[in-house]
């Protein structure tokens, strides 16, 4: 861990623009960074920064997501994505972040996060499991 969790500790992720990132659905000359794709980059790039900061047996899991995607980033290109932590309350986090191409900026937006034990996620996950189970069984 290095320094505490507090608003305004900040980093940025290069993303490689490879096909796995693109849309298929407007042919090869129009692949392009997909929305599902940049937000899982984004959420990434704040749990990743969340993650220095926070003990171990700790994680995060995203609760809300603001994200305006304003420009194309074709194939073969890359992304920075900024990430800072805008604003910290007990384990509620929330996050302004902004991508950019080598050309323009391509999103922005804020993303909330929510940290969490993982041990006892894990139990309230099994235990709601079992509810589900007992509910398929009746």
């Amino acid at each position: 861990m290095s320094e505490p969790l507090k608003a305004g500790l900040s980093a940025t992720r290069r993303v490689d623009i490879d096909r796995d990132r693109t849309i298929s659905f407007m042919g090869d000359d129009c692949r392009v960074y997909s929305t599902p794709n940049l937000l899982y980059d984004i959420e990434m790039a704040c749990r990743d920064l969340l993650l220095e900061h926070i003990e171990p047996g700790k994680d995060s899991v995203g609760t809300r997501v603001e994200l305006d995607h304003v420009g194309a980033t074709l194939m073969g290109m890359w992304v920075d994505i900024s990430v800072t932590l805008s604003a910290v309350d007990g384990g509620a986090v929330c996050f302004d972040f902004s991508a950019r191409d080598a050309v323009e900026e391509v999103a922005r937006g804020k993303h909330n996060r929510f940290i969490v034990g993982i041990e006892k996620t894990a139990q309230r996950l099994k235990a709601k499991l079992a509810k589900a189970q007992a509910n398929t069984a009746s």
